[in-house]
Formats: structure tokens, C-alpha cells, sequence
């Protein structure tokens, strides 16, 4: 008698077999899975299986990355060999591009697009921020503030005044920022990085596309509710560490400043002496610790999907919530979503579908000015002074009554200071889709609006420090902005026999208007107070600053019309053209064309073409050549300016011709150049894809000073360069059933160089003490100053030098003084000694990313960083202004004490002098890091039953943002988006717990 293990065991069959790629190559990790059970295995390393199943009606399904997943009955079946056929999805993905879509694999531009499941790993009010290593040729420097949005730049600075700011379009709309948008409200970004997938935008898109798709339901999909947020903390972190007292007084004594030695003692007679060290203060302040805490972020979003065979729709609701880092002030970011999006097939030759999105935003900016001044806040002065009694409404400390400058506490930016942004957006679209031939010919209208009011509020509250009373003030900006473009184009595509053509023609009407109004007054009666903003009006000023009085507006319209054509020869040879005209009302060239073309050719579908682990190969390059007009345009023609002068005593009012005038009359013009790779190897599990550009933009806005006449005139004569490469790399792979990894990373190259400034060889810009200097041949605005030497040991070393004996004395040079380089040889040290110190473009960025799938456990860690750009460390340079203040830690320990004490920094006696004080390579620093970007661990709850009810799909998620930064440069982090660090808001780390549930 059977048992019934032994039954079933009996009625068991055992199936084995080979599976081969379509070459014929035998593949190991194939998974086999029995369907509907968990019963399965994987190939060995020479593709062969063998595995145990119920029954003949039994179904095996095969699945490997790259290729068609395939189910077999088993039937009476012992033996079933597979061979394998390549699965083109991903390179049938359609990827979105100007008016249209096209496929991945028909693409002759560089484009890159990142999905939703990467966007919404980033806790961040900006979706930008989380290209931030992902996408190679993009930069992103990153802003600490609340709801701030990060610096963009693709593939470099192309233009001296316009900014280097991308376009973004939002579901069809164009927008200078999106810092409205809820990323979790996103489907899809992608970069048209090269002119040839951008020029079809126009005018507007000289410094790269970011084309946005915001989330929609599905047709044939089953109603879903979806709650996704997360609940987290931001910790300040690399706080550059001041000197504390013990530093500061030992710095002090070493100066030999007499005037500073009695401010210490002064502080010890006010606060008492330290009973670690009697020689020092009692009070020892870490500024940076009292004005910043850890802050919370958390952020919810609600949303609805579904759809039937005619319609698809989704709602949803977000609010996200960003405290800032400074304490004892209101420093935060509110910013609540709506949005609807309904698509609808009213006939089988008809769809018409629009989408609303509204935010609001309140925002408060913390006084950035405590950063500034914590940084030279001397250590020995506290923060509150209760011996301070004339200091109102709080008893805060005043370094003055020790003998400084100035009262140094940054608890009155603080305290006394409240900055309030109050911004609404609306963003809408409406469209209508026509199908005039059946499957052929289309015609889409569109009308796309978009509505902004950004209402600002700067209240200064009155107070005493103790030395001066401060009036209330109060400024109040009303900024109003209304956009609309309506698109018309047709669309045919057809294919005959191995040809396949798509050809769009379209016409766009653009408007852009704004408004502002804004007024600024001091002394309010009654003066405000923190918790009476019922008097924070400008009917309760009483003395108005009539400079500060302005009511201004602007309206552009744009006429444009465009037309693409992409052909595609069996899948093979690729051709891809696009034209647009624009005219727009804001120079006296009112039309401009640009063109560009694009090829490509796909060696893998040649009949010659035999290389098995090379499963596709597209070579492709294109030119294109689009403009800018975000510059300010100007009259282009003398003036006639107003004298004034007195003749025998008698005023007299005349005009006279002024010969200077600026000449703005056209857009900035870019003509870029692309060759680049597409690949897909080992059965599409490794991808490849490479970029080389050469960008060039022509007819640059330049401030010049004309001969004879010392004045500014702008011309458009300069010229700039940004070329590099970009490479990406992406491994996918599956072990078993249960394990699956992939690996990707990216590298990007940049090269700027100013080609022309329609005749000077150099144009200077900064201040005289912190020059910067476009040079043809060089960086735009490079650092410009001296070459250190390392720093003088002794006498000998000053006299043995090279600088002329008379030189050394004239400028009282001594040990613990900085060398700087005598690049001529002349024996002195002057104007044309001054090299390029560094550029804030990073010559190299990167990114690398991992992760893993563990049955129900996903895990990713990104890593990104820059190498080659350079900061100016303005902090420690503004002791050219003033020298009774603190100084870092790292220079506070290091500074020269004799000889052999230190090579790098001058002596506490060296700080103070004008010699090394000139701008130098001392002050100018490496900017490069590497940064543990984002990690993230998420476990899945899927299929499991509690209490006999179906528990939802839910998704539990810890996320370390930015938890790991390693650099050199002595401030709070390496990233400041112009290169100049006076005080830049600190970026945190942010640790969050997030929640997906499904319904």
C-alpha cells in the first residue's frame, strides 16, 4: 500500500534540457520556474538544467535579462531544449522628445531619461536634485536651504549674462524652474543634452531641455489608491570647526596686536576668567553650534489611478514639510500639490484629455547673514549679555563693549528678522487629438497655461543692541507672472516596405507677461513684533524709501514654426532633421532659423555583422544649431542725455549726444556637434553608452570698454566653447529566482574655454580684491591672482630668492610670510605675475550605483562626486576688511611659528598684511569630493493574508541622503554653485523612514 508521499512522489516528472542565446550559445543563470508554484532552478555554467515537476500539465517558464521570457507545457515532454529570442523592449522604449516620442533604438541624440523609481529615492522638495550622479554631462550642486532649488548646468556655462539654467518643459509647458512639482507627481525626466534633440524648442533652449512627464492613470486598469511618504531627519554635518578660545587668544597673542590683547582682557574682566586656564575668558562660544539644530522633513502624497477601455484618469494631493537648520528663527518649506489628469477617447478618431496641477508654497528664508557672521564671531563673547541693559528687546551680547568693530553676534539676523515667500502655481493643459488617416495621419492641438504669484515679505523688527538703535523696516515685492503656448502640428508616420518615415510640421504661439510691484519703508508705527503680524502692512510705515518704490512689467511674444522628419531604412540606417523659426518682440532681429540633422547607423542588423556577445551596436552623430535670448536686449542706438551747467549765473538745461550705447539686437547662437555609441552586450545585460561633444556659442552678450572713451558697452561678440565626453555604463543580471543585481556608473569630461571677446584678450569681473578673469584661451571667470611658493622660512630664504633687494623691503617682507612666484623674472611682483588659479567647472564628475533584489528585498546605494574645480575660500579673504575677528580651526593650528612650523600657511602677524592678503592660490582651493550620495533598503509586504484578510501591498523604506562626504576644502561642503564662498548653507544629511501602501 502506497503512502501518500510516496504517491505524489510517483507521480512526479523530471524534465532537463539546454537553453541557448539565438547565436547558439549555451547560457548559464537561466531561470526555469515551474508556474503558479515556487518549485524552480537555474542553468549551470554550460546552460543545462534538469528539474522536477507535479505533473504533464506542468508549465515551465524561462526568463532571462535581454531576452523573451517563453512558457512550455510539459506534457509527456523529458527533454525540452530552449533557444532563446532577443526581447527588444528596452530598445523599443519610446522616449519622449520634442513634440513626439520616439523609440530608444531610432534615437541620433543624446538623451537620457530617469524613471519614477529613481526620482522618489531622493527626500528632497526639488526633483533635480535626485539626477544629482545619475546622469552623466549634468551637473547639480546642491542648496541646504528649505524648498531651494539646486544650480542645473548641461554640459557646462554657454553664455557670460543669460545664466546656464536648462529649459524645462512640463507636460508641454516651459517653465524657468520646477520647484512647484512634487516628485513623486513625476512618470519620467529626461535631459536632451546635444543641440539636435533640443533645437526643435527654439530660443529658449541653448542650455539643454529638461522634458517632464507627470503621472496618469491607465487605460484597462483596476482602480488603485496609493499612499507613498516618508518621515525623517536632517543632521548638520563636516561643520567647519572654529577656533575656540584657547585658539583665538593664542592667535591673538601672536599678532602682536595690542589692541586685540586688551579686547581679551576686557572679556575676561566682563565675563569672568576660565577656570581650565586663567590667562582665558570664561566664555568659550561654538557660534556654529548655537545657531543650528537637526531639522525634520517629511512628505505625503495621496493619489488615485485607474481607467477603462476609453478613459484613464488620476488624482492627487501631496504636502511636503522642511524645516531648516537655523534655530531661534523661522526657516522652513510648506508646499502643498493638487493635480488631476483625465485622458479620454470621446470617438475612435478622437482623444481629448488636460491636466491641472496647483501648488502652494510658504516659504521662509532664514537671514543668511548668521552663517557669515558665525564665521568670524570671536570664541570669548557669549550670546546672551545679561550686563547688557540697554540692549532691547533681548539681552544679547555686543562685541563693541569689548572693543570690536562691530557687534559680531548673529543671534540679532536671527532674532530680528523674519523673510517670507508666499508662492501660488498653476499649470494647466488642455488637448485634442485627431486621427485624420487611421494610423497615419494625426493632428494634436494643445494649449498649455501657467499662472505664478510669488508675494514677499522682509520684515525688520527694532532693536538696541546695546550701542545703536535699529527702526523696524519692511519691504514687500508683488510678482505676478501669466504664460500660455498653444501648439498645433500634424504628425504622419507610415512605413513602406523597409522604410519607415515620421514627419511632424507644427506652429507655436507663445506669451509670456509679468508684472512687479514693490515698496520698501522703515519705522513702522507701531513697531512689529514677532507674534503681531496683523501690523506687518506698509500702511503703518512712516517713512517710505522713495528709492525702493517700483512698479515694472514686461511682455514677450513668440511666433514660431517647426517641422522634424526621422527615417528609418530597416532598422539600420537612421536619419533624423529638425527646423524651427522663431520671432519673438525682444530684439531688432525679430526672426531666427536653426536647423539641425542627426544620422545613425546600426552595425548589428548588417548581414556581416557576426559578433555574438554584441547584441546591438548603433554608431550615430549630429549637428544642430539653436539660440538663446534670455540676455538683455538694449536699444542699440546713441542717446541723447540730459546736462545740466550754469551760464552767467543762470541754470541752464541741455542734451548732448552720449557716443557709448550697448548693441544687443540678437539672440545668443549655439552650434554643437555630437558623435556618440549605443551598445548592448552578453545578452543585453551590460549597456554602453557614449558621447563626444563640441559646443560653441556665438554672439555672447560682452561688457567692452571701446577705445578712447573709458566706458561699458555691451556688444555681441564673444564666443565660448564646452566640449567633452560622457560615458555610461549599466550591468544587469539575474542569478535565481529570488537574487538579482545590477551595477551602473557614469564619468563626464568638461572642457570650457572662452574663443573670443570680439577683440580683447581678457575681460575682468569680481571685485579688485577677488578677480576673476575670462582670458581667451581660458576658463570663463577663472580665478585670477598669484602662485604660492610655499611660505618663507627664514631671512636667507626672503634675500636668496630672486626679488630684488629694493622690492623686499618696500614691502617689509619677513619669515612666516607668503612666497608668490616671479613668472617673468623681472625681480618684482605685479599685475603680470597673476596666472589662472582654477576654474568652478569641474573638469571630471561621476556617479556609480548598486543595488540588489532579495525576494522581497530591494537595497541601492549611489556615489557621486567632481574632480578639478576650484573654490574661493572668501571667507578667510575677508580679513582684508577687517582683522578683529575669529579664524578657523584648521588655520588657527597650522599657522607658521618658525621655521619649518608650516609651508602652506603665513605666521598670525602674516594674516594682517596686504602682502598676503593678495589674491593667490592660498585663498583659491581644490573643490573636488566624493560623496556617498543615497542608500536605501526597502522590504515588501506582497501576497500575505492577516486574520484571513488580504493585507495591501506595502513597502517599508529606510533612506541615508547624503550621509558621507569626503573633501578637502576647509568650509561646510565642496559645493557652491559659482565658486565663491562667502557663507553657503550647509548641506545636510537627511535620514528618513517612508511608508508605500497600495489599495
Amino acid at each position: 500500500m502506497f503512502s501518500e508521499g510516496s504517491l505524489l512522489k510517483a507521480q512526479q516528472l523530471t524534465v532537463s534540457g539546454t537553453v541557448k542565446d539565438p547565436s547558439g550559445e549555451s547560457i548559464p543563470g537561466v531561470n526555469i520556474l515551474e508556474k503558479s508554484t515556487g518549485n524552480g532552478t537555474v542553468t549551470n555554467i554550460d546552460g543545462n538544467y534538469e528539474l522536477q515537476v507535479a505533473s504533464a500539465q506542468s508549465v515551465l517558464v524561462f526568463s532571462f535579462i535581454g531576452f523573451e521570457s517563453q512558457e512550455v507545457v510539459v506534457g509527456a515532454q523529458s527533454t525540452i531544449d530552449i533557444q532563446f529570442v532577443e526581447d527588444a523592449q528596452g530598445l523599443d522604449e519610446v522616449v519622449v522628445i520634442g513634440y513626439g516620442t520616439q523609440r530608444e533604438r531610432d534615437l541620433t541624440s543624446a538623451i537620457t531619461t530617469i524613471k519614477s523609481d529613481d526620482i522618489i529615492k531622493t527626500p528632497n522638495s526639488q526633483a533635480m536634485q535626485s539626477l544629482q550622479g545619475r546622469v552623466a554631462g549634468v551637473q547639480i550642486v546642491s542648496n541646504g536651504a528649505p524648498g531651494a532649488s539646486p544650480t542645473v548646468r548641461v554640459r557646462g556655462v554657454g553664455s557670460f549674462e543669460g545664466g546656464g539654467a536648462p529649459l524645462y518643459v512640463v507636460d508641454g509647458m516651459f517653465f524657468d524652474n520646477i520647484d512647484f512639482l512634487n516628485p513623486n507627481d513625476i512618470e519620467t525626466i529626461s535631459v536632451l543634452k546635444d543641440a539636435s534633440a533640443s533645437a526643435i524648442y527654439g530660443v529658449r533652449a541653448a542650455n539643454g531641455v529638461v522634458v517632464i512627464e507627470t503621472k496618469g492613470g491607465n487605460y484597462n486598469q483596476e482602480p488603485e489608491i496609493v499612499y507613498d511618504g516618508y518621515y525623517g531627519i536632517q543632521n548638520p554635518q563636516n561643520v567647519l570647526k572654529m577656533a575656540n578660545s584657547q585658539q583665538f587668544v593664542q592667535y591673538i597673542n601672536e599678532t602682536g596686536a595690542v589692541a586685540d590683547m586688551e579686547f581679551i582682557q576686557n572679556a575676561i574682566q566682563r565675563y569672568g576668567r576660565s577656570y581650565v586656564d586663567p590667562s582665558l575668558p570664561a566664555v568659550n562660544t561654538d557660534w556654529y553650534g548655537e545657531i543650528m539644530a537637526p531639522a525634520a522633513i517629511q512628505n505625503h502624497n495621496l493619489s488615485f489611478n485607474g481607467g477603462g477601455t476609453k478613459t484613464r484618469y488620476s488624482l492627487g494631493a501631496s504636502y511636503f514639510d522642511q524645516e531648516g537648520l537655523m534655530k531661534e528663527t523661522r526657516n522652513s518649506y510648506q508646499r502643498m500639490n493638487f493635480r488631476i489628469k483625465l485622458d479620454t477617447d470621446v470617438k475612435e478618431w478622437m482623444t481629448v484629455g488636460g491636466n491641472l496641477n496647483v501648488s502652494t508654497a510658504e516659504q521662509y528664508n532664514g537671514d543668511n547673514g548668521a552663517w557669515f557672521r558665525s564665521y568670524f564671531a570671536v570664541p570669548i563673547l557669549p550670546v546672551y549679555d545679561e550686563t547688557n541693559i540697554d540692549a532691547s528687546p533681548n539681552s544679547l551680547s555686543n562685541a563693541q563693549q569689548l572693543g570690536y568693530r562691530s557687534n559680531q553676534n548673529p543671534f540679532y539676523n536671527l532674532l530680528y528678522s523674519d523673510n517670507r515667500n508666499k508662492v501660488a502655481k498653476l499649470l494647466g493643459n488642455f488637448y485634442s487629438e485627431i486621427e485624420i488617416i487611421p494610423n497615419n495621419l494625426t493632428f494634436k492641438t494643445s494649449y498649455n497655461f501657467s499662472m505664478e504669484s510669488i508675494n514677499s515679505r522682509n520684515v525688520g523688527f527694532a532693536y538696541s543692541d546695546g550701542r545703536e538703535e535699529r527702526q523696524s523696516s519692511l519691504s514687500r515685492n508683488s510678482f505676478t507672472r501669466n504664460d500660455q503656448i498653444w501648439d498645433n502640428f500634424l504628425t504622419y508616420q507610415n512605413n513602406f516596405d523597409l522604410h519607415n518615415l515620421t514627419v511632424v510640421l507644427g506652429q507655436s504661439f507663445r506669451s509670456e507677461s509679468n508684472e512687479v510691484l514693490f515698496a520698501r519703508g522703515e519705522n513702522l508705527n507701531p513697531d512689529p513684533m514677532r507674534d503681531e503680524e496683523q501690523f506687518w502692512y506698509l500702511n503703518n510705515v512712516t517713512d517710505f524709501d522713495l528709492n525702493g518704490i517700483g512698479d515694472g512689467g514686461n511682455k514677450l511674444f513668440y511666433q514660431s514654426y517647426f517641422s522634424r522628419v526621422a527615417y528609418n531604412y530597416d532598422d539600420r540606417y537612421l536619419l533624423y532633421g529638425t527646423f524651427r523659426r522663431d520671432g519673438n518682440n525682444k530684439f531688432q532681429q525679430k526672426w531666427g532659423n536653426f536647423a539641425t540633422f542627426g544620422a545613425g547607423w546600426v552595425l548589428t542588423e548588417e548581414s556581416f555583422f557576426n559578433v555574438p556577445a554584441i547584441n546591438f551596436l548603433k554608431l550615430r552623430g549630429s549637428w544642430g544649431q539653436l539660440g538663446n535670448d534670455g540676455i538683455n536686449s538694449s536699444v542699440g542706438a546713441p542717446q541723447l542725455v540730459e546736462n545740466r551747467g550754469a551760464y552767467d549765473g543762470v541754470l541752464i538745461i541741455g542734451r548732448r549726444l552720449d557716443p557709448t550705447f550697448d548693441l544687443i539686437d540678437r539672440w545668443e547662437t549655439t552650434v554643437e556637434r555630437n558623435i556618440g555609441l549605443n551598445a548592448r552586450l552578453f545578452a543585453e545585460r551590460l549597456s554602453i553608452d557614449a558621447d563626444y561633444f563640441i559646443r560653441d556659442t556665438r554672439n555672447l552678450a560682452v561688457s567692452i570698454i571701446p577705445p578712447v572713451i573709458r566706458a561699458s558697452e555691451r556688444r555681441s561678440v564673444g564666443e565660448i566653447r564646452n566640449e567633452g565626453l560622457e560615458l555610461s555604463l549599466n550591468w544587469e543580471d539575474n542569478i535565481s529566482q529570488d537574487f538579482s543585481y545590477y551595477l551602473s556608473g557614469n564619468i563626464a569630461t568638461l572642457k570650457n574655454t572662452v574663443l573670443s571677446l570680439g577683440g580683447p584678450e581678457s575681460l575682468d569681473a569680481g571685485s579688485a580684491e577677488f578677480r576673476q578673469r575670462s582670458i581667451v584661451g581660458q576658463p570663463y571667470l577663472a580665478f585670477y591672482g598669484y602662485e604660492t611658493d610655499g611660505v618663507f622660512q627664514t631671512e636667507e630664504q626672503i634675500n636668496n630668492y630672486g626679488y630684488s633687494s629694493q622690492f623686499v623691503a618696500d614691502n617689509n617682507l619677513q619669515s612666516g610670510d607668503l612666497k608668490f612666484k616671479d613668472q617673468n623674472g623681472d625681480g618684482v611682483i605685479n599685475d603680470e605675475d597673476r596666472v589662472v588659479l582654477g576654474s568652478f567647472l569641474p573638469n571630471y564628475s561621476y556617479g556609480f550605483n548598486a543595488g540588489f533584489n532579495y525576494r522581497n528585498f530591494e537595497f541601492s546605494a549611489l556615489i557621486q562626486g567632481q574632480v578639478g574645480n576650484s573654490i574661493l575660500n572668501r571667507k578667510r579673504g575677508e580679513i582684508i576688511f577687517t582683522n578683529d575677528t575669529n579664524i578657523d580651526a584648521e588655520l588657527a593650528d597650522n599657522l607658521w611659528r618658525g621655521e619649518g612650523t608650516s609651508n602652506k600657511y603665513p605666521s598670525a602677524a602674516g594674516l594682517r598684511k596686504s602682502w598676503n592678503q593678495n589674491l593667490s592660490n592660498y585663498f583659491v582651493e581644490d573643490g573636488s569630493y566624493f560623496r556617498l550620495q543615497n542608500v536605501r533598503l526597502t522590504y515588501a509586504i506582497v501576497d500575505k493574508d492577516v486574520f484571513g484578510v488580504k493585507f495591501p501591498q506595502t513597502r517599508v523604506t529606510l533612506t541615508a541622503d547624503r550621509p558621507l562626504t569626503i573633501f578637502n576644502y576647509n568650509g561646510f561642503n565642496p559645493e557652491v554653485a559659482n565658486g565663491i564662498d562667502r557663507q553657503v548653507y550647509p548641506i545636510p544629511g537627511t535620514y528618513t523612514l517612508g511608508l508605500n501602501i497600495k489599495l
